[in-house]
């Protein structure tokens, strides 16, 4: 324990004689943060991270220092302020983490690690053709594939250096909330509709009280945002064709379809769409009915541009939705009849008729002529480039959101390549509804929840009033207030204290003060969160030499993690560790530090 204090305090030091640097404060230093042999001959290493990763940036310093290198710890108070300096290049190894939200590998790897992923800064042909490999296996064919692309992307290159698997936690108050309605998936943002107070007589006085840590929101069109900022509130405001379970199986429950049916060949998909869901816009403050039902149309276009890179300036999913070739109505019933299920007896028409009110009789490209209860429905079919049934995870993915196509073609009316940031308001953007002088909430919400308003300490949620009416899945409260609050321990205290009802993401280090709490309850799953150390892959020597990112490498210490945090993470040796059982370690190994920066000098 004196050890730990003795590290606090003189990380503390550090920081407070200015360990925050900059390329330009940075003298003396080859290619920014690195010597090659200094004043005292050791390696000097920049570590980039928020105050809020503090703890883990200790423990690297320390692993690191312990294998010979001098170390600076550059610590941001916030993402905001972390992105800037990572985006300026100020670090040689940046405290980093990634979240599969889609339960399938290729989501773990495909942003992250593709020469053209959004957010990758690795460019490597053998790395992407082991991506594209992987990505058209059955689950029984991939696990030899993503075996090796985890040892060319750790092992042999070391383009990221893993540290640990996190938990996925939440506090929920059990005397105002229903525990057994708070879902906790392991993959997807957590569902509002199903939540429900113990006293079904507060559903429309009271309102559920949640928190997220970012207030500053990327964007509420689902396709510009896939970020801590927007993931759950995007996820509630935006039906999808599909959903994942709480163990990320792919269903219909939940979503705009009544079912889905792969074809033969895994290239074709089909999704029979539901009749019984309206757009939700906002007007003094409240939800109310457009009167415009979500259909196919809307379907196709949201998926268009989903997929399409000059959709929207600064679209930041398109990789995730890049395996689809075409999406499109179905209107010939002779279609449904000759396709051919894949891996099994009967017609994709036979699939898609289960459990239907009433069979398919005929099929309709005009919206408001579907009518369930007739047999008539609309079908919307996604083929993909090639076969790849991770395709639906993708679909279930906050990112495939369905927008109201009449809408969003009526505020972005901008040109894409000619947008300019400083007058073009395009859909979703937060000013829009934040409260002040330019407030004109023009949000249509397909899902059960749409955002009425937002300020720098909230943000006001109501249901929709045509989603899902009379069913099991109509939300069961009408009101949701995210609190922004950035700090784990102010929400765990303001959980603690009354002031919020659900805090997801209770810290490991927390959980016994939430089990000793008699009003709360402690919900656990396992997670795909994965922390890890990304190198810059620019402008330092790090970026440059294979040898000495290995250095890195080996002076880590997984186990030294997992007994801080009292067993409550896991190894991991990638991305893909969650998702898939590979085989692969990483053993922290002196020798191999020594022998690599050894190497290193040598160049």
């Amino acid at each position: 324990m004196g050890k730990r204090m003795l590290t606090i305090m003189l990380a503390l030091i550090v920081v407070l004689a200015g360990c925050v640097q900059t390329k330009s404060e940075v003298s003396g230093e080859k290619d920014g943060g690195d010597t090659k042999g200094g004043g005292n001959g050791k390696v000097t290493i920049e570590l980039l991270g928020t105050s809020a990763g503090e703890d883990d940036m200790n423990i690297v310093r320390d692993q690191l220092i312990k294998n010979g290198f001098d170390v600076k710890l550059n610590i941001q108070p916030d993402y905001g302020s972390f992105k800037a300096q990572r985006d300026a290049g100020n670090f040689d190894i940046a405290l980093s983490s990634w979240t599969t939200v889609t339960g399938n590998p290729d989501y773990a790897v495909r942003s992250l690690f593709k020469s053209d992923g959004d957010n990758s800064n690795i460019d490597d042909s053998e790395v992407d053709a082991l991506i594209d490999r992987a990505s058209t296996e059955t689950p029984e064919q991939f696990i030899e594939t993503y075996k090796r692309l985890e040892q060319r992307i750790v092992g042999e290159k070391a383009y990221i250096a893993p540290l640990y698997i996190s938990f996925k936690a939440q506090g929920v108050n059990k005397n105002v909330l229903n525990p057994d309605t708070v879902r906790l998936a392991k993959s997807r943002a957590i569902a509002w509709e199903t939540i429900d107070f113990n006293d079904a007589s507060k559903r429309d006085t009271d309102a559920l009280i949640t928190q997220q840590a970012i207030g500053s929101l990327t964007s509420l069109d689902p396709i510009k945002g896939n970020d801590g900022s927007i993931n759950t509130l995007n996820t509630n405001m935006y039906v999808r064709l599909v959903n994942l379970t709480d163990d990320d199986h792919v269903v219909s429950d939940g979503s705009l379809s009544y079912n889905y049916a792969i074809g033969e060949g895994n290239e074709d998909y089909y999704f029979v769409l539901r009749d019984d869901i309206n757009f939700a816009a906002v007007a003094d403050d409240k939800a109310v009915d457009t009167g415009e039902r979500v259909g196919a149309d809307d379907v196709v276009f949201s998926l268009n541009r989903a997929k399409d890179r000059d959709a929207v300036p600064d679209h930041r999913t398109y990789s995730l939705h890049e395996s689809m070739k075409n999406v499109e109505f179905v209107t010939d019933l002779a279609e449904l009849e000759d396709a051919k299920l894949s891996g099994g007896a009967g017609s994709v028409l036979e699939a898609l008729e289960q459990g239907l009110e009433a069979d398919i009789t005929e099929l309709v490209a005009d919206k408001t002529a579907a009518d369930s209860s007739a047999g008539k429905y609309q079908v919307v079919k996604v083929t993909t480039n090639e076969p790849f049934p991770q395709v639906l995870n993708y679909l279930a993915h906050q990112s495939a959101g369905i927008v109201s196509k009449k809408q969003v073609e009526s505020i972005n009316t901008y040109d894409v390549a000619a947008f300019d940031v400083n007058k073009d308001i395009p859909y979703g953007d937060q000013s829009t509804l934040t409260e002040g002088a330019s407030y004109d909430n023009h949000l249509y919400a397909s899902g059960p929840y749409i955002l009425v308003k937002k300020n720098d300490y909230q943000a006001d949620f109501v249901k929709n009033p045509a989603y899902r009416v009379g069913s099991e899945f109509e939300p069961k409260i009408s009101n949701v207030t995210v609190r922004f609050i950035e700090d784990a321990d102010s929400s765990l205290s303001a959980l603690r204290n009354g002031e919020i009802h659900l805090f997801n993401g209770v810290p490991e280090t927390k959980y016994e003060l939430v089990e000793n709490d008699d009003k709360l309850v402690l919900q656990k799953n396992d997670s795909n969160a994965v922390t890890y150390l990304l190198f810059n892959a620019a402008d330092r020597a790090v970026a440059k030499s294979e040898n000495l990112r290995k250095a890195v490498l080996y002076s880590l210490n997984q186990d030294e993690f997992l007994n801080y945090y009292q067993g409550n993470k896991k190894k991991a040796y990638s991305t893909v560790s969650p998702l898939v059982d590979t085989g692969n370690e990483l053993i922290a190994d002196p020798t191999k530090v020594e022998e690599s920066l050894a190497d290193y000098q040598a160049e």
